[in-house]
């Protein structure tokens, strides 16, 4: 479960019969989405591949969702007024574990696509994004500053 204040996780339902499954990830009821989201993507990445670190610091929150693969989000908060500065949380989502999960932009987030195959991130950001203008901060994904070795092996 997240330590990071405002960070939120939900366990998705999977509809499962013979034909296959339907899995919701996204309804207005749902307390994680406290604002509606102003748009949705998804972006196919490939095993092994790292993006992070980035922030939003205009009042974004993004809602992440793994549909086919699996992911390693990293979330590092390191804003000055929280109560959790200081604190990373890490989640493994995706095919056999749906989840949404809401992270605060403002805190340094990212993930590894940790699966044989390509992964599918679908995101419901509360901001439409800005072409001329993004409301994005980056750095490195092995920056010293975030406490997450993205290369460590998994744990046995």
């Amino acid at each position: 479960m997240p330590t990071i204040h405002d960070v939120e996780v939900r366990d998705l339902q999977v509809n499962a019969d013979e034909r296959g499954h339907l899995v919701e990830v996204f309804r207005e009821d749902w307390a994680e989405y406290d604002i509606d989201p102003a748009m949705s993507y998804y972006s196919m990445t490939y095993p092994g591949i790292v993006r992070a670190w980035h922030r939003h610091l205009e009042g974004q929150i993004d809602h992440f969702v793994c549909p086919q693969g699996r992911i390693k989000i990293g979330v590092y908060d390191e804003r000055e007024d929280s109560p959790t500065k200081g604190e990373l949380d890490t989640f493994v989502i995706g095919e056999h574990n749906q989840q949404v999960v809401r992270i605060p932009g403002d805190c340094w987030h990212g993930f590894k696509a940790i699966s044989t195959d390509p992964s599918i991130l679908i995101n419901y950001p509360t901001e439409l994004y800005d072409y001329d203008d993004p409301d994005e901060e980056r750095i490195p994904y092995d920056a010293e500053r975030v406490p997450l070795d993205w290369n460590e092996p998994p744990h046995e």
